[in-house]
């Protein structure tokens, strides 16, 4: 005859408290998952550029976007971005502002990397290169999919952190600095972590990498 052992209370606990984590993250594993279900795999290696050394690669949670820039248009500010990008700054750094179907915004690398992210600074933080001059005098139709640099409510104070729309915004003309174009992958960024109350993310969602594709 087989003796049943009974489990202790702590045992039981326990027990519970394992099957609680499993499910935890088997359901939001499924969760991301299907958040990024129907947004299309872009490899930027399978497409012919017309300029590859102005292609920028950003890698978000739901894949890759991909941007052309535009250096004849806001030479300083392409270059800026260039720089940040080649150094690596970007990585890991949060997507802290966003606007449902309006726009995300990252690029705070004082205040918004993953490591130590302050929730009260960020968007207020700054590269350490120091700021550059606007670049709005060009023609620049900031229509979907554009990308501009941030500033504060002055002109002439935009340094690292950037904006990317997801509709048209014709009034963007001569008051930010557009550095280039989402040219695929736009889907991607429309599925970035958003709050319907807030500007601000708490836990939000993070830039993987940002690369040139020629480096």
């Amino acid at each position: 005859m087989i003796k049943k052992i009974k489990a202790s209370k702590s045992e039981k606990i326990i027990f519970i408290f394992i099957l609680f984590l499993a499910v935890f993250s088997f359901g939001s594993f499924f969760l991301i998952k299907d958040k990024c279900l129907f947004v299309k795999d872009i490899d930027p290696k399978k497409i012919k550029f017309d300029k590859p050394k102005n292609i920028a690669v950003l890698n978000v949670p739901c894949g890759n976007v991909i941007i052309e820039l535009y250096p004849k248009i806001s030479p300083t500010g392409v270059k800026r971005f260039i720089t940040l990008v080649e150094s690596r700054a970007y990585d890991n750094v949060a997507f802290h502002r966003v606007i449902k179907d309006v726009l995300v915004q990252a690029g705070d690398l004082e205040f918004g990397k993953r490591k130590n992210i302050d929730y009260g600074k960020i968007g207020t933080g700054k590269s350490g290169l120091g700021t550059i001059n606007s670049e709005v005098d060009n023609p620049f139709n900031f229509e979907k999919g554009s990308v501009a640099l941030a500033r504060t409510q002055k002109y002439n104070t935009e340094d690292s952190q950037f904006f990317i729309i997801l509709r048209d915004e014709p009034l963007y003309e001569t008051e930010y600095t557009p550095i280039g174009k989402v040219i695929y992958g736009l889907e991607a960024l429309e599925k970035i972590k958003y709050l319907d109350k807030s500007e601000y993310v708490l836990r939000p969602d993070f830039i993987n990498t940002l690369r040139m594709l020629i480096n």
